[in-house]
């Protein structure tokens, strides 16, 4: 049986391959076909190399069982790799929309680009498109942070090949500007997808709780739970691909140690089990102060 990692390297590998074919293509077809929205695109997609390498790399750490000085394990490694992809996102869109600019201000040093690279950014389209279907698919089957980091550098790639082709074909019509307008606009894609990831990730390291839905789904395992009387505290953080919780459940204040504890466990299994993104759970065994019967004053 592939286990997530097996299915995460699959997919990355794959857009390793694809990205080395369409950067050499794209910045073959932009110094050749003058464009310069094409070469941008094509370091664009050189990027993305980088990114995937990264995804294998944050995997593998990932996947290491946990240690002396790792109790948790190592899945925020999957976390950090998406942290620092972003920040890679956000230096290749400053160096493409720096270059950008200086063409836009220098004019006469645009060339009109040859029909080459508008044919090319249109293979760009569909490749690009495809390796984000398949990426997001699997990462959103997995749960992985870095997975969906790299699937959305691949729409980002996808969206800066369709800028790439107006602003080609607007500078083959005789509009110059439009070849370095279109690099900008590739830039602000670019951006815009790394400070969103940069955002998510960042939130993740310093212990961002779980989805709202999530919580409530945890909440109402342990309110349909035999034993819960009442619920106290709850505290969630992410894990990389994983979540922990801590729970405080309130119990009939009669019962025994052990019977109070058979209860908590029940829970944290069911919670396992229903919730599989959840790698480990605490459940802290309080008194019900007042219970009348099977009731519990809150």
């Amino acid at each position: 049986m592939e286990t997530r990692y097996d299915e995460a390297n699959k997919v990355t590998i794959k857009s390793i391959v694809w990205n080395v074919i369409l950067t050499f293509i794209k910045i073959f077809a932009g110094m050749v076909g003058k464009s310069n929205a094409m070469v941008a695109d094509g370091l664009h997609s050189a990027s993305d190399i980088i990114s995937s390498v990264g995804v294998l790399i944050g995997n593998k750490i990932a996947n290491a069982p946990n240690d002396e000085n790792h109790n948790y394990g190592h899945e925020k490694a999957e976390t950090l790799v998406s942290f620092l992809l972003s920040i890679l996102l956000i230096v290749v869109s400053v160096k493409i929309g720096f270059d950008a600019l200086k063409s836009l201000f220098n004019l006469n040093s645009v060339k009109i680009p040859t029909v080459l690279p508008l044919v090319v950014s249109v293979i760009s389209i569909a490749i690009k498109e495809y390796q984000y279907r398949i990426t997001i698919k699997i990462a959103q089957k997995i749960n992985s942070p870095s997975l969906k980091a790299d699937a959305w550098h691949h729409r980002s790639d996808s969206l800066s090949s369709i800028a790439a082709f107006i602003g080609i074909g607007g500078a083959m019509l005789g509009f110059k500007a439009l070849d370095p307008i279109a690099s900008i606009v590739v830039a602000l894609f670019v951006a815009k997808v790394g400070f969103d990831i940069l955002k998510n990730s960042a939130n993740e390291l310093m212990d961002y709780s779980i989805d709202t839905e999530e919580e409530k789904q945890i909440i109402s395992i342990a309110e349909g739970t035999e034993g819960v009387i009442n619920l106290g505290e709850i505290r969630t953080r992410k894990h990389g691909a994983t979540a922990y919780v801590d729970l405080t459940i309130c119990v009939n204040r009669d019962l025994t140690v052990y019977e109070g504890h058979e209860i908590a466990t029940k829970l944290e299994k069911r919670i396992i089990k229903d919730m599989q993104f959840v790698k480990g759970i605490t459940v802290h065994v309080e008194p019900c102060i007042n219970c009348p019967g099977n009731s519990c004053k809150k």
